[in-house]
C-alpha cells in the first residue's frame, strides 16, 4: 500500500493557465514576406547568395595572400567608383592579364 505522500498517490496537477492574456507577437507582419536584400536586411544582398550557390560542387577557390600593393590614386579611385567589391575586381582584372600573358 502505498502512502498519502508518494508521488502515484498524488493526483495529476491541473495545467497552469498561461499568465499574458494576449500575445503581443504582430503576427501580420511576420508573415509578410520579404524580398531579399531589402532594406531592414541590406546584407541578404541575392548576388551574394546566388555566388554560393553557383560555387557549390566546384573546386575550392584558392587561398589569397594579403599584400600591400601601391597603385595611382585615380586608378584605385575608378575600381571603388564601380561599386562594392572593388579588390575582387583588381584580382579579376590581374587573373585576366596573367591569363592572356599565357
Amino acid at each position: 500500500m502505498k502512502s498519502a505522500s508518494s508521488r502515484s498517490a498524488k493526483p495529476p496537477s491541473a495545467k497552469r493557465k498561461s499568465t499574458s492574456m494576449k500575445s503581443k507577437t504582430d503576427w501580420a507582419r511576420l508573415k509578410a514576406d520579404k524580398p531579399a536584400g531589402s532594406t531592414e536586411h541590406p546584407e541578404a544582398d541575392v548576388r551574394r547568395i546566388v555566388r554560393g550557390v553557383v560555387r557549390k560542387g566546384l573546386e575550392p577557390l584558392p587561398s589569397k595572400a594579403s599584400i600591400s600593393l601601391r597603385v595611382d590614386q585615380d586608378v584605385l579611385e575608378w575600381f571603388k567608383a564601380q561599386g562594392p567589391g572593388y579588390q575582387t575586381r583588381i584580382n579579376s582584372v590581374l587573373r585576366a592579364f596573367r591569363d592572356a600573358s599565357v
